[in-house]
C-alpha cells in the first residue's frame, strides 16, 4: 500500500517536482506480457501530454515486439535476463561488456526522466549510470535506492496495478486522461487469423468464443494454484455450445498443449484447437475475432482486454481488483469469494493443500458470467 506522505524527492526531501516540456522519456519494465500491458496507459498519457517527446521503453525480448508496434513509442531497448545470465556463466568479461554496452546505449540518448517500474535496484542503477536526472518509481523493500523520486511500497494491494503505475505521473504533473490498455495488432496478423478460421472451417455465423485453459509461458512452479482444471473447462465448453450454438477455439502457449488436448477429448462437442499454432500476435488477432473469451488468471486475459474483447476471467489466489482485467468495471471476473481469498499478497503465495477457491468453483458459476455476455 502507499504510505502517507509517500510522494517524495529522495534527494531534497521535498514533494513532487513538476517538469514541463519533456523531450526524452524512458520507461522500464522487464517483465511479462500482462505487466507490460499494464503500462500502456502510462505510455498513452505521456504521449498525450508530450506529443513531440522521444519516448523509449526497456523490455525483455518476449514483449519487445508488442511494444515495437506501439505507435506512442519511438524506440525499444531489449534486456533479456536469460542472455545476460548465460553470458556471465560463460565468461564474466562478456557479461560486463554487454552490461556496459546497455548503459552506454541509455546514456547516449540523454533521457531527462525515467519511470522505473521494475521494483528492482538493478534497473535503478542502470538509470543512474545512464545519467538520467529524474528517476521515478517505487521504493519496495529499499530497492529504490537509486531513485530520487519514489513512492514507498510494501506490495500492490487495495487498488489495481495500473492505478499504481499511473500514480507516478503525478511527479511530472501529467493528468490521467485515458485508463484503457492498448495493443495494436499488425494487419498481417489480422489477416492470418481470418485465414486460420477459414482453413479450420470455423462457422462465422456462430458466436465465436475463445477458451484459454492454461497459463501461458510465464507460469512457473506455482501454476497448479491457478488452474481451474481440464474437466471443468470441457463441461463449460459443452454448456456454451448447447445453449448458444457457439464455435469454440482452444488457445494457449505450446506448453499448454496437453491440457488443451485433454479439454478437447473430454468435451462432448467439437472444438477447434489452436494451441501452439499461433505467435503472440496471432493469439491477439484470434482474440480480436471473438465475441468473448474465458481465461485463467494469466497475461492472456490482458491481451484479450487490450484488443477490445470483453472477457470472463477466473481468479483463485490472486486478487482480480489488483491484477485482473482493467478497467475492472468493464470486464467480468469470477471466483468463490472465500474468506481466505486472496491469499497471494505482497508478491508471496502461501502453501495451500486444498485450493478450494478453484476446486469448489462450479461450471455453472463461470457459465453465468459467459451467459451474461452472449
Amino acid at each position: 500500500m502507499v504510505v502517507q506522505g509517500a510522494y517524495q524527492n529522495l534527494e531534497t526531501g521535498q514533494g513532487k517536482d513538476p517538469m514541463m516540456d519533456l523531450k526524452k522519456i524512458l520507461i522500464i519494465n522487464p517483465y511479462g506480457i500482462g505487466d507490460v500491458l499494464f503500462t500502456t496507459p502510462i505510455i498513452r498519457n505521456l504521449r498525450m501530454a508530450y506529443p513531440k517527446a522521444f519516448i523509449a521503453y526497456l523490455a525483455n525480448g518476449r514483449t519487445a515486439d508488442f511494444l515495437g508496434a506501439n505507435r506512442d513509442l519511438n524506440k525499444v531497448f531489449v534486456y533479456d535476463r536469460d542472455l545476460f545470465v548465460k553470458a556471465y556463466r560463460q565468461n564474466p568479461l562478456t557479461f560486463w561488456q554487454k552490461w556496459l554496452g546497455l548503459i552506454h546505449d541509455i546514456r547516449r540518448e540523454r533521457f531527462e526522466v525515467v519511470f522505473d517500474l521494475s521494483l528492482n535496484s538493478t534497473f535503478g542503477f542502470l538509470a543512474w549510470a545512464g545519467a538520467i536526472k529524474k528517476r521515478i518509481g517505487y521504493n519496495y523493500r529499499g530497492r529504490g535506492n537509486f531513485l530520487n523520486y519514489a513512492i514507498a511500497l510494501t506490495g500492490f494491494e487495495d487498488k489495481h496495478v495500473v492505478d499504481y503505475f499511473l500514480d507516478l505521473l503525478k511527479f511530472v504533473e501529467v493528468p490521467v486522461m485515458d485508463r484503457h490498455l492498448s495493443l495494436s495488432i499488425p494487419a498481417a496478423d489480422i489477416q492470418w487469423a481470418r485465414e486460420w478460421l477459414v482453413k479450420n472451417k470455423v462457422d462465422d455465423a456462430k458466436p465465436l468464443v475463445a477458451v484459454f485453459p492454461g497459463g501461458g509461458a510465464s507460469w512457473g512452479s506455482q501454476a497448479r494454484y491457478r488452474l481451474w482444471g481440464a474437466a471443468n473447462y470441457a463441461h463449460l465448453v459443452d454448456k456454451i455450445i448447447d445453449n448458444f450454438d457457439a464455435a469454440i477455439i482452444l488457445l494457449g502457449d505450446p506448453k499448454d498443449e496437453d491440457l488443451c488436448r485433454e479439454v478437447a477429448r473430454t468435451a462432448r462437442s467439437q472444438v477447434h484447437v489452436a494451441v501452439g499454432q499461433t505467435s503472440l500476435w496471432g493469439l491477439a488477432a484470434l482474440f480480436k475475432q471473438c465475441r468473448t473469451a474465458v481465461i485463467n488468471d494469466a497475461g492472456s486475459v490482458h491481451m484479450a482486454v487490450a484488443v477490445g474483447l470483453k472477457a470472463v476471467s477466473i481468479y483463485g489466489p490472486v486478487d482480480p481488483n489488483v491484477y485482473g482485467p482493467y478497467p475492472p468495471e468493464e470486464h467480468l471476473t469470477v471466483g468463490k469469494g472465500l474468506p481466505c481469498q486472496p491469499c497471494y499478497r505482497r508478491f508471496r503465495m502461501p502453501a495451500c493443500s486444498h485450493i478450494s477457491c478453484l476446486q469448489d468453483l462450479s461450471v455453472d458459476e463461470v457459465y453465468r458470467k459467459v451467459q451474461g455476455i452472449l
